[in-house]
Order: C-alpha cells, then sequence, then structure tokens
C-alpha cells in the first residue's frame, strides 16, 4: 500500500496548485470561524473568506508570529475543541514559556504520512531498523520520526538520547540501519565509534538528522565516520514537526510537503513576497492542519526555495538549508538560545558580575561551541582567583539549567567590553553555516 502517497510527491505542478488552492480556500473559512486571533486579522485587514479563491490570493492574508502562540497560551489558537485533541506537544520560549500545539487524530495520521515519504525518500522501507537517538517527551522529534518509521513498516529502535556506549552496542546487537538524531551528536557517535574500532560492526547506510544548523563540511565528515549517506530534514513545532521538507537520495535541497504547507519567502523589513531563488526569510500556510492550523506563519528563519524539479522526480518545491534567522534566537547544538536568557542568569549572580557580556560561538570538530565573556564588576576584580574560579563555576551550573546546553565562561575586567551607543552587539557568530 502506497502509504507515504509517491504520486502526490510527483504531481504536476498545475494540479498541485489546484489541490493547494482547494485546501486553503476551506482552511481560511474555517479559521475564520474558529480562531479568534485569526477572524479579528482578517476583520482588520478588511476581508472575509469569500475575498481568498486560491493560492493566488494567499498574499492577502495576516501573517502570524511566534509571540501569538505566547499570547494565547496553551489552547487559544486551537481550532478543534480539547475532546478532539489527542496529542500535545510544546518547545519553550525566551521567557521559559512553553509555546504549546495540539494535534487531532488526523494530524497525527499526515504527520506519520510525511515522515513516511521522507524515510522511502532516502531509500528506507519495511526491511529499515531505524535507531531514534531524538529526545522523546513534549519535543516533537522522538515522536514524529516513531510514528512516521511505523508507518512505512519499519522496525523501530526507540532509544531516545544519550548514553552514548549505549547507542552504540544497540546499533550492533540491534542491526540498525538508519539512525536519527542531531548532526552534531552522529558526530560525537562517529568518533567514538571510531575510539572503540567497531565501524566494521555496524549495518548503518543511511542516517537523517536535523534539529540544528550543520555545514556541508559536516555533513561529509559524518558520513566520512560513519560510513554512510547523511540526510538533511526541516520541521518546526508549530508547523508540524519533523517531515516538513526533506531530502531525497539526490541530496540537493529538502522537498517542502506542499499538499500539506504552502512555503513563501519573504522580505523580512518589508514582508513582500519574494521570487523563487531569491533568500529572505520563510513563511509557511498549512493546509490540512486541523488542531492548530496556521496561515503565513513566520518561521524567522532565512534560505531560499527551488521550484525547479528534482532529478529524483518530485515536483514539490525544494528549500535550501537555513543560513540563519532574522531575529537573535541562537541554536546551539539543537538548542534554542536567547541572549535574553543568558542575561537573566547573569543578572541572577547579583554584584559580583555587571550585565555587559558577549556571546561568542564557533565550531570546533564540527560541534557548536559557546563562549560567554562577562565583566566582573570593579568589587569583584579587586578578589582573588578562586573567588573568581568560584563564581565563573556558579554560572555556569545556572546557565546550563537555564539552557540545557553546556557554555564556557569567562569573567573579564571591569569595562574590558566594547560598548556601542546604538543596539549593542551581544553575539559573535563564528560559524561557517553556508
Amino acid at each position: 500500500m502506497a502509504i507515504y502517497q509517491p504520486e502526490i510527491e510527483c504531481m504536476p505542478r498545475e494540479q498541485l496548485k489546484a489541490l493547494q488552492s482547494e485546501r486553503l480556500v476551506a482552511q481560511v473559512k474555517r479559521m475564520y470561524e474558529r480562531v479568534e486571533l485569526f477572524h479579528k486579522r482578517m476583520d482588520e485587514a478588511g476581508l472575509t473568506p469569500d475575498d481568498i479563491h486560491g493560492v493566488e490570493d494567499l498574499y492577502k492574508l495576516p501573517f502570524s508570529y511566534k509571540q501569538d502562540l505566547r499570547d494565547y497560551y496553551p489552547y487559544g489558537l486551537f481550532a478543534e475543541p480539547m475532546k478532539n485533541i489527542v496529542r500535545v506537544h510544546a518547545s519553550s520560549g525566551t521567557t521559559g514559556k512553553q509555546i504549546v500545539v495540539g494535534y487531532t487524530r488526523n494530524d497525527l495520521d499526515k504527520w506519520a504520512n510525511a515522515v513516511a515519504r521522507m524515510i522511502a525518500a532516502i531509500g528506507g522501507d519495511e526491511n529499515s531498523f531505524i535507531q531514534i537517538a531524538y529526545g522523546y517527551g513534549l519535543f516533537t522529534g522522538g515522536l514524529g520520526l516513531h510514528d512516521g518509521s511505523t508507518r512505512i513498516g519499519a522496525t523501530v529502535i526507540p532509544i531516545s538520547a544519550g548514553n552514548t556506549q549505549r547507542q552504540i552496542q544497540t546499533m550492533i546487537d540491534f542491526g540498525a540501519t538508519i539512525l536519527c538524531c542531531t548532526p552534531s551528536y552522529a558526530m560525537y557517535l562517529g568518533e567514538t565509534i571510531e575510539e572503540m574500532g567497531v565501524l566494521d560492526k555496524l549495518s548503518l547506510k543511511a542516517g537523517i538528522f536535523g534539529a540544528e544548523p550543520w555545514t556541508e563540511d559536516m555533513r561529509l565528515a559524518i558520513e566520512k565516520k560513519l560510513n554512510i549517506k547523511a540526510y538533511d530534514i526541516y520541521g518546526l513545532s508549530e508547523i508540524m514537526g519533523p517531515g516538513v521538507s526533506y531530502e531525497c537520495e539526490a541530496q540537493e535541497g529538502m522537498h517542502v510537503c506542499e499538499d500539506m504547507f504552502i512555503p513563501e519567502i519573504i522580505n523580512p523589513d518589508t514582508k513582500e513576497v519574494l521570487p523563487y531563488g531569491e533568500s529572505g526569510e520563510l513563511v509557511f500556510t498549512t493546509l490540512t492542519k486541523e488542531g492548530f492550523p496556521l496561515i503565513r506563519y513566520r518561521t524567522r528563519d532565512i534560505c531560499t526555495l527551488n521550484i525547479e524539479p528534482c532529478k529524483c522526480g518530485r515536483t514539490h518545491i525544494r528549500m535550501g538549508k537555513p543560513r540563519g534567522r532574522s531575529d537573535d534566537m541562537m541554536i546551539i547544538r539543537g538548542v534554542n538560545v536567547f541572549p535574553s536568557q543568558i542575561e537573566e542568569v547573569l543578572l541572577k549572580v547579583g554584584g559580583a558580575v555587571t550585565p555587559n557580556y558577549l556571546i561568542i560561538i564557533g565550531r570546533e570538530n564540527n560541534t557548536d561551541t559557546l563562549d560567554i565573556n562577562v565583566e566582573m564588576s570593579e568589587s569583584m576584580f579587586a578578589d582573588d582567583i578562586k573567588t573568581i574560579e568560584k563564581i565563573e563555576k556558579r554560572i555556569v551550573s545556572e546557565l546550563r539549567s537555564m539552557l540545557g546546553v553546556g557554555a564556557n565562561v569567562h569573567l573579564v575586567n571591569p569595562k574590558s567590553i566594547i560598548r556601542s551607543e546604538g543596539k549593542a552587539k551581544r553575539v559573535i557568530d563564528n560559524r561557517k553555516l553556508y
């Protein structure tokens, strides 16, 4: 049975446009009736559902934003009563308040189909053994890959994240053929496997890696260390989760599931829709989501869209690797980090340090590094080295608790960090992302 619907992936563009138009018109009408915020913004724009006849009218519709999810936390943007919501997922925001999304049974079915398509696109099938080393829980990665793997008929190894030695032994004993995790963790697994000298005992053929930015150089390094083909995926909780777009065996961009989502590229400043091929902010409209639909959601990810048919035969638009973000969010080893979170920790330390700091992101051995230079207060500057080291350790501990990732903290001399008369430059990102 064609669970993952390959005929839709190869649908002629005109036929696909007709399908998108039909679903968009229905989604706009449904949201206008059920989602208070969308109704309000349509009214403010002087629009009614009758003004939307197809995808050619998409540009008329109002944008939606991550802040909307915070303002209507937790369930205020759902388009279905809670009795029809069978699962919720969440991701954290800048203030620590979670962003909550909900799924109906049909939503989960569509999501599983999208992930199954992704697995099929890299050659996976019912004979595959898929080891899922993404975290399970409110994060969409683990369960999203799990359901899609089950849908295609593969044998799922739901090991979740962490415990590297156990991960490797499980790969060997259970005969894993596809690995799913973050690229940085895949790199770490490869290094450990190399140290253990057990590469020849693995059955791995491919890896599905996402949730953080990674370079082509890192792809090549992973492929060499694990002796596999490494494939990129894209997803975000607000739209669905992993499987929104994915690479095929050609590895020339990620195919967007256009029967489920309409992608756009806009100028982040003017909000003007840009032509295919131009770099700008990625915007998504969900066509089939029932529980938590979104119209023109601004992802803040910067990338390009390619409408040319792929050599694999799929006609769906391909998106390039995101080249950064139009806001100040940083992704460190797959974790969202904001300067405001770091500032919050520093303020808790009190008089020992000042709020003047500089974040330096780098990459060593294909792993993100996070260094934070923090100015000592004048009184702290006079203390002995042991006291300074104690404060550094305290900040490191509290940052790990707040961010979920480790950081190297360096207390520097008072007034040694350059001031700015305009907006302070808090972040220097030395990673080569493209």
